[in-house]
């Protein structure tokens, strides 16, 4: 199983920077990991946008991926939540698990309904490219746990 994450927006900032690329590194000692920005829209109207960014979305995604969308709409998860659902993916034979965070506007209704996981980070609303180092470094402490290290503490 191979893990994606996919964010809109522009490249990351050098503090943000260094600490995803230690975070990649990590994850994969457990599973091939690979990033993609997409370039958010020019356009003004924020329908417009996020039906342009889906667009590009879509086509970045296989048929078989499984599409985990964060959004502030979706579900809250705890580490070891996580750490299960990776591998309840990886247990129905996964290819792929994507991780998907949406441009400024959010996402179009297109994408939350390919999603086959809508994940809540917090009620607190993050920065894109601070959210990508939260996201890396929750990805990696589910590996941790499911390969039973010592990492993560209960």
């Amino acid at each position: 199983m191979k893990i994606a994450i996919c964010s809109v927006g522009k490249a990351n900032e050098s503090y943000i920077k260094e600490g995803v690329d230690q975070f990649t590194k990590r994850i994969g000692h457990y599973y091939p990991i690979e990033w993609s920005l997409i370039t958010p829209s020019k356009l003004t109207d924020p329908t417009q946008i996020k039906k342009a960014e889906a667009d590009s979305i879509l086509k970045a995604l296989a048929k078989t991926d499984i599409l985990i969308l964060l959004d502030e709409k979706g579900k809250m998860l705890n580490s070891p939540g996580l750490a299960k659902l990776i591998q309840q993916k990886a247990n129905q034979s996964a290819q792929r698990i994507v991780f998907l965070i949406g441009g400024a506007y959010g996402v179009d209704q297109s994408i939350k309904e390919r999603a086959n996981y809508t994940w809540s980070l917090s009620d607190l609303v993050f920065p894109h490219m601070l959210v990508r180092l939260i996201l890396a470094e929750q990805i990696y402490r589910a590996c941790s746990i499911l390969a039973n290290e010592k990492y993560h503490h209960e």
